[in-house]
């Protein structure tokens, strides 16, 4: 089944300095089915941040369209964008996007009491996600008093209280230290793999790209290169590396 759906995708801004149009994406098209764990890399300026804000709704496009589960969130209004975001997508930030007057349980379960489900039915989430990602042991601490990477962890299980469509992740070890990184990586892939949870993920990383199960290379706000891993994650970090040299440009 496709989850994500994304049908000749373009956004234009107008630069009032130089009184002219900038394409920032033109003619975007792809395809993500469920339990697929894709990674977008592209030079500096591709477009790839971009794209992934139109793809998670937090940008509108210039054309085209996009389908998270058949609907067409392109024709959504701005109060029902944001209540399908919260119900049907999740977001891992780079800078992890915690408040710091909640407790990191109540950072978790903030979409669900926004929505304000049951306090058991939110306590059973919480139990069973604190445990998936081995957090139980800070979840009645603040943001501040954790590291970077267990910050990201919660961010992750956040993402995933409301069993979302497909978790969107921008730059998500762009904080971290190398052994923090790997951790988060290694999460992400477990969720996709255990949980068979739809990731895409924005990264410069090619260590991060190298846990994806398949990397979209964009530049100039088009699509120029695809590779697919073959399950060797030593081997799909080599192929990554020699597509980067061949797009041209180092990607950031």
């Amino acid at each position: 089944m496709e989850v994500l759906k994304v049908n000749d995708l373009s956004k234009v801004y107008n630069s009032y300095k130089e009184a002219k149009e900038v394409a920032a994406l033109n003619g975007i098209t792809l395809r993500v089915k469920r339990g697929d764990f894709v990674g977008i890399m592209g030079p500096s300026g591709s477009g790839k941040t971009t794209l992934l804000n139109l793809l998670s709704g937090i940008d509108q496009c210039t054309s085209g369209e996009v389908f998270i589960e058949d609907k067409n969130i392109t024709h959504l209004s701005k109060e029902e964008m944001a209540l399908f975001r919260r119900h049907s997508v999740g977001y891992v930030f780079q800078d992890f996007n915690l408040l710091d007057s909640l407790t990191i349980s109540e950072n978790i379960a903030l979409p669900l009491i926004l929505d304000k489900v049951n306090p058991k039915t939110i306590g059973l989430k919480l139990k069973e996600l604190t445990a998936f990602f081995e957090i139980e042991h800070i979840q009645n601490k603040y943001p501040y008093h954790i590291s970077g990477g267990q910050k990201q962890r919660a961010a992750v299980a956040r993402a995933l209280i409301n069993d979302p469509a497909i978790v969107f992740a921008d730059e998500p070890t762009g904080n971290l230290d190398s052994k923090s990184s790997k951790n988060i990586m290694n999460t992400l892939k477990k969720i996709n793999d255990e949980r068979n949870s739809t990731v895409l993920m924005v990264s410069h990383d090619p260590f991060a790209a190298s846990f994806c199960k398949r990397i979209i290379f964009i530049k100039d706000g088009a699509i120029k290169m695809e590779i697919v891993s073959s399950g060797d994650r030593k081997e799909f970090f080599d192929q990554i590396l020699e597509a980067e040299s061949m797009i041209g440009g180092e990607i950031q």
